[in-house]
C-alpha cells in the first residue's frame, strides 16, 4: 500500500474525488485522529499489494539518512513515536516482506514482533534512539503534570500516569526490543478500536447538553416569549427535515450519484470496477475509511449546509461516521477496516446493493433516550451541587482565615502599642532622672555636704593674698 512506498499511509489520504478536495481537507485537518483511528494498527496499512524489488546497495545506508515520518496524526498521545517506528520498520526489506505476507491475527498475536530480531542493525540503532526520545518525552510530561498538580494542591494519580507508558517497556529505557514492538501493536490496536466509540459518546453528550440548554432557556422566558421561541425551534426543525432523498450509503443509487455528479460520467455507463479504481486515490488496491467517507459528501450536502441556522455541522460529521460504519459492516468481510477490490465487487452482487429505501438520518435516530437525558441532567445537577458545596466550603474557609487575620492584626496592634508604651515610660523615666541630676545642690570644695537652703557662699580669704 501507499505507506510502504514512501507515500502516505492509506488512513491518512487527503485527496478527495469529485471536486470536493477543499471540504475534505478541512474535514481531515479537524478530524485527523478519527481518520487514522479507522485502522486496527497503522502497521497493517503498510502492506504492499505487489512485491517490491530490493536494492541491496541501499540496505546498509546510514540510519541518519532516513526521512522523518510524513503520515498524518492518529490522535494518540504517542502518535509521533508510533508513526516513526512504523516508517523506519517499513524501510527494512526483510521486515517489509514479512509484513506483506502477515495476516491480522499474526500481527495481533505478536508473531510479527519477533521478526524484529532480523531487522538490520542500522534500523535497530535508530529504533533505540526513538525509544530513548520517547522515554525522555514521557518523563518531562510527568514532571510537568506533577509540578502543575502540586502547585494546585491536587494529589497525583500515579496509576493514570503509568498508563501512559503502556506502549513501551519502560523498565528497559535504552533499547527497542521485541517486547516494545509487541506493546506498541497491542496499545495502538486497543486505542484505535475504541476511537469511534469515544466519538459516538462525545456526540451523545453534545446532543444532550444542547437539549438541556434549550430547555433551560425556555424555562427562563415569559409565557409569550416562550411560545415564540418554541415556534422558532419548530420552524427550524421542519426546515432541516425538508431535504431531497438521502440514498442508502454504499447502494447502487448512491454510488451512481457520485459517478454522475462527482465524476461527471453517465449513470447509464456505471461500472463498479472502474468506480473503485477512480476512488482508490493512491492506487493501492484498497478503499480506506477516509476514501469511503469522501463518497458520502454528496448525500450529506442534501441535509446539511453550514450557512443554515437549522443545520448543525457536528451532526453532519456524526452522520458521516454512521454512514461509513454501515458500509464497513456490510462490505468489509475480513474486518481489516479496508475495502479490497474483491470485497467491493462482491458487495455489488448482494441484494442490499440495490436498496432503494431512503437512509434514515439522525433526525429519525436520536442518539439518546429521554431517560438518558434525565440521568444526564441529574448528573449536571449533582455536579452543580458539588461545586456549590465546595464553593460554600471555600467561602467559609476564607471567612475563617479573614477572622484569624483580623485577630492577628489586633494582636500585632496590641503588641505595637505595648512596645510604644514601654518606650514612652522608659523615655519619661530617663528624662526625670536627667532632671533630678540637673537640680542637684552645689558642693563646697573639700566638703561633701550640701549648703543649707538660703545660705550664700562667702568668699574666704586665702592667706598671702590681699
Amino acid at each position: 500500500m501507499g505507506g510502504c512506498g514512501g507515500g502516505p499511509l492509506p488512513c491518512c489520504k487527503q485527496t478527495t474525488p469529485g471536486g470536493d478536495s477543499a471540504h475534505q481537507l478541512k474535514m481531515v485537518s479537524s478530524k485527523a485522529s478519527a481518520r487514522c483511528g479507522l485502522v486496527l494498527l497503522s502497521l497493517w496499512l503498510c502492506i504492499q499489494s505487489v512485491p517490491i524489488s530490493v536494492d541491496k546497495s541501499k540496505e546498509k545506508r546510514d540510519a541518519d539518512e532516513l526521512e522523518p515520518p510524513q503520515s498524518a496524526e492518529t490522535g494518540l498521545h504517542y502518535d509521533r513515536y508510533l508513526r516513526e517506528v512504523i516508517e523506519y520498520l517499513e524501510k527494512d526489506p526483510h521486515f517489509k516482506e514479512k509484513l506483506k505476507n502477515a495476516n491480522m491475527d499474526d500481527i495481533k498475536q505478536g508473531k510479527l514482533s519477533r521478526e524484529l530480531y532480523f531487522v538490520h542493525h542500522n534500523f535497530r540503532t535508530k529504533l533505540d534512539e526513538l525509544k530513548r526520545e520517547e522515554m525522555n518525552r514521557l518523563r518531562m510530561l510527568i514532571k510537568a503534570k506533577h509540578d502543575v498538580q502540586g502547585e494546585n494542591g491536587r494529589t497525583l494519580n500515579h496509576q493514570a500516569l503509568l498508563k501512559q507508558f503502556e506502549h513501551l517497556n519502560h523498565m528497559n529505557p535504552d533499547t527497542f526490543e521485541v517486547d516494545d514492538l509487541d506493546r506498541l501493536i497491542k496499545s495502538a490496536t486497543k486505542d484505535l478500536e475504541n476511537f469511534d466509540k469515544d466519538r459516538h459518546d462525545d456526540f451523545k453528550r453534545y446532543e444532550m447538553m444542547k437539549e438541556h440548554d434549550k430547555r433551560e432557556h425556555l424555562k427562563n422566558l415569559s409565557e409569550e416569549d416562550r411560545k415564540k421561541e418554541e415556534q422558532h425551534y419548530e420552524e427550524m426543525r421542519k426546515k432541516h427535515a425538508d431535504h431531497p432523498k438521502v440514498n442508502h450509503p454504499g447502494s447502487e443509487d448512491q454510488l451512481k450519484e457520485v459517478w454522475q455528479e462527482g465524476d461527471g460520467l453517465d449513470p447509464q455507463d456505471f461500472e463498479p470496477k472502474t468506480f473503485f479504481k477512480l476512488h482508490d486515490s493512491n492506487g493501492d488496491g484498497f478503499l480506506d475509511e477516509t476514501e469511503l467517507e469522501a463518497l458520502f459528501t454528496k448525500e450529506l450536502e442534501k441535509v446539511y449546509n453550514s450557512e443554515n441556522e437549522e443545520d448543525d455541522m457536528v451532526q453532519m460529521e456524526e452522520e458521516r461516521l454512521r454512514m461509513r460504519e454501515h458500509v464497513m459492516n456490510e462490505v468489509d468481510t475480513d474486518k481489516d477496516r479496508l475495502v479490497s477490490m474483491s470485497e467491493f465487487m462482491a458487495a455489488t452482487q448482494k441484494e442490499e446493493f440495490h436498496e432503494k429505501e431512503e437512509w434514515e438520518t439522525l433526525d429519525n435516530n436520536p442518539s439518546y433516550t429521554e431517560e438518558e437525558l434525565r440521568e444526564y441532567e441529574q448528573q449536571l445537577t449533582n455536579e452543580k451541587n458539588d461545586i456549590n458545596k465546595k464553593s460554600a466550603e471555600l467561602q467559609t474557609q476564607r471567612e475563617e482565615l479573614e477572622r484569624k487575620q483580623e485577630e492577628l492584626n489586633a494582636q500585632k496592634l496590641g503588641l505595637q502599642q505595648a512596645v510604644e508604651e514601654m518606650d514612652r515610660i522608659k523615655a519619661q523615666s530617663t528624662n526625670a532622672e536627667v532632671k533630678r541630676e540637673g537640680d542637684a545642690a552645689p558642693v563646697i570644695p573639700g566638703n561633701n555636704q550640701p549648703l543649707p537652703p538660703g545660705h550664700q557662699q562667702q568668699d574666704v580669704p586665702v592667706p598671702g593674698h590681699s
